[in-house]
């Protein structure tokens, strides 16, 4: 598995780890027998420098107790499901990705919850004692600063101290985890990446952004100026892809990693209307298309522009590879 991890000096590394393989449960009707399982519940959406702490606290309390470490998610996102026809959510990570991100982790087991309305009128108490309680027998569970739960996100901390006595397992709050005295939250993330602030978001994550997609054929027009693009379809359609604009990228072919940069916008050079992702794969040759590929967010070289012709548009994109190149390299 290839893992890019980003330096104190906000450059990156590559490194091809083995992971330990997290143990996925997508019944919670069908459960194993937990040793002193140590808890935590949250949509996770990112699996951003906030969460880690909690994965790695409830690790290191399970091994003092010789237990499991248990982490609970869902999918979808309740937001998604809950939005009643609002400003859509887009989402940080697939499942897919979240899966992919909690194996490095060492968790012992992560229990997908199909998220649906009807669920989302459990009320916080019976939530506890039929999943927590009866199903799983939490010892301990370990929540964030600001976690809330249940129908209306009616229950609090403070709910839930009551419920631990009630129920007789113990409580543990990760207070928030701060990067340049601010509070990491989904949220902040998602706000950077709409608004291109890509050094930021990688900061908060911990991580690079990544977006993965099939290569499907374009117009061809790239290739007439000598910058050859693979056009991304983006597999899931609720993920979140950055401010339009210039990228400086890294591009995972085959389990290979290139560099190169990508556009995201409406091309409006050539009149475009429908927003497209274009990646230009810096000393790359091969047949790709169809193929799926992984694009990840290095920074943000510039915004999108109209240019008045081909010629003043093929001028800037070698300014733009000179500037991506002093970045990736």
């Amino acid at each position: 598995m290839l893992i890019l991890k980003i330096r104190s000096t906000n450059k990156f590394y590559i490194e091809n780890i083995l992971t330990v393989k997290v143990k996925i449960i997508r019944n919670i009707d069908k459960l194993p027998v937990f040793v002193n399982p140590v808890v935590t519940i949250g949509s996770f959406d990112g699996v951003h420098c906030g969460h880690k702490a909690i994965i790695e606290r409830i690790i290191t309390i399970a091994k003092k107790i010789n237990g499991n470490s248990v982490a609970i998610t869902f999918s979808p996102h309740p937001q998604a499901v809950l939005c009643n026809h609002k400003k859509k959510l887009y989402i940080i990570n697939t499942t897919e990705e979240k899966i992919k991100l909690f194996e490095p982790l060492g968790i012992d087991y992560l229990i997908i919850i199909p998220f649906t309305k009807e669920f989302s009128k459990i009320p916080y108490d019976k939530f506890i004692k039929d999943y927590l309680v009866d199903k799983i027998k939490v010892a301990t569970l370990v929540i964030g600063y600001d976690h809330h739960f249940g129908n209306n996100r009616e229950g609090s901390i403070s709910h839930l101290k009551y419920l631990s006595e009630k129920y007789s397992f113990n409580i543990e709050e990760v207070s928030a985890q701060y990067i340049n005295e601010e509070a990491v939250s989904s949220t902040k993330i998602r706000n950077a990446l709409l608004a291109g602030e890509i050094a930021k978001a990688n900061k908060y994550l911990g991580y690079f952004y990544s977006i993965t997609g099939k290569v499907v054929k374009g117009n061809g027009l790239g290739r007439t100026l000598n910058f050859p693009t693979a056009n991304i379809e983006v597999n899931e359609t609720d993920k979140l892809i950055p401010a339009d604009g210039v990228y400086a990228v890294k591009v995972i072919v085959d389990n290979t990693v290139y560099n190169g940069m990508l556009n995201t916008g409406i091309r409006p050079t050539i009149g475009g209307t429908k927003r497209v992702n274009e990646v230009n794969i810096f000393n790359f040759s091969g047949e790709i298309y169809n193929s799926n590929i992984t694009i990840l967010f290095m920074e943000r070289l510039r915004n999108e522009i109209y240019f008045p012709d081909i010629n003043k548009l093929k001028e800037q994109l070698i300014l733009d590879k000179e500037a991506a190149l002093k970045i990736l390299l």
